[in-house]
Formats: structure tokens, C-alpha cells, sequence
């Protein structure tokens, strides 16, 4: 039980959804150890709703898409399931519905200034903010951020699952 509580084992998942201009949405999620070095990354094939679907779902398609369907889906493929949850994305935060860990939305610099301050958790260099129907999301994820480098950019891991994606969609084209 001791090792959940030790620096080293911290595990952070970075998700991200890419739209594709011909393919629809991929998704790829990065499990990283508290130093951002990769445990595990999975990616999706491209989902691409069909017209009834946006009709249909309106306004809270691309929440579903991201959340429901491509984030659910790349957590439960995992092997290193991460303690917490990191995207850049809005949308994502509607996974949090789906899985028991903490998803945090990490902010650029004037979304900081939109939120309230007891909404937001600084960790490393970043700040983030929390689905608002789990507020208790917060305090477990500052609890796990005391183990997380104070000079970390939570950003840059998101940046590698974006290149991972264009990567694999690149390839796959060629092929």
C-alpha cells in the first residue's frame, strides 16, 4: 500500500483529441511517471460521426465524442492506469463522468484568469481546473501535485501526444 504513496510511483495521463480534415477525431492518451518519462500510449482510429449523430446530438457532440466515447475507451485500454488525468481540452472533462481518477483541464494563461481561484490547483509551472461536478477532484489532486516537480510543464507531455497522433495519421496515410 506504501508504494501508491511514494514519489516514484506517481502516474500521469495526458489525453488529447486531434480532428483530422477527411478522418474525423483520434485521440491518444501518454501514461508518464512524475518526470514526464512514458509508462504507456494508446491512440484510437479515427471516429467520425455521421450527420444524424450532430444533428442528434447538437451542441454536446464533441463532449461525448471526446469523453464518452474516445477518452472512456483509451482509459480502459490501459495497463498503467494514471492516478490522475491531464487535458487541454474542455470537452474532456465530461471523462470524468466515466472514470474514478481525477481529470484536471490545464489552463493557458488568460483561461487562469476566468475561473475562480478555489476551482484552480497550480502544479509545476501550470494551473488547472476541475469538472464542476466533482469538486472533491481538487483536493485529491493536490494531494498527488505535492509530488509533482515545481519546475514541471504539464503542457509539453500533451504536446508529444498531438505529435504522436499527427505521426501515426501521417503513416498511415502513406500506407
Amino acid at each position: 500500500m506504501s508504494g501508491n504513496n511514494s514519489s516514484n510511483d506517481l502516474r500521469l495521463g495526458f489525453l488529447g483529441v486531434v480532428e483530422t480534415a477527411d478522418a474525423g477525431f483520434v485521440g491518444g492518451i501518454l501514461v508518464t511517471n512524475r518526470l514526464g518519462r512514458p509508462l504507456e500510449f494508446q491512440c484510437t482510429t479515427p471516429v467520425k460521426p455521421n450527420r444524424t449523430q450532430a444533428i442528434l446530438y447538437g451542441p454536446t457532440l464533441r463532449s461525448f465524442l471526446f469523453g464518452e466515447l474516445i477518452g472512456k475507451t483509451l482509459h480502459e485500454r490501459l495497463n498503467a492506469k494514471p492516478h490522475l488525468l491531464l487535458v487541454n481540452q474542455e470537452e474532456l472533462l465530461s471523462l470524468r463522468e466515466h472514470v474514478t481518477v481525477p481529470v484536471a483541464c490545464l489552463r493557458a494563461g488568460d483561461e487562469q484568469r476566468e475561473l475562480p481561484d478555489e476551482t484552480q490547483l497550480t502544479a509545476g509551472r501550470d494551473r488547472m481546473s476541475f469538472h464542476p461536478d466533482h469538486g472533491e477532484d481538487r483536493d485529491a489532486a493536490e494531494e498527488l501535485c505535492r509530488k509533482i516537480p515545481a519546475d514541471a510543464d504539464l503542457c509539453e507531455p500533451l504536446d508529444r501526444v498531438r505529435e504522436a497522433l499527427e505521426e501515426t495519421l501521417g503513416s498511415s496515410a502513406a500506407a
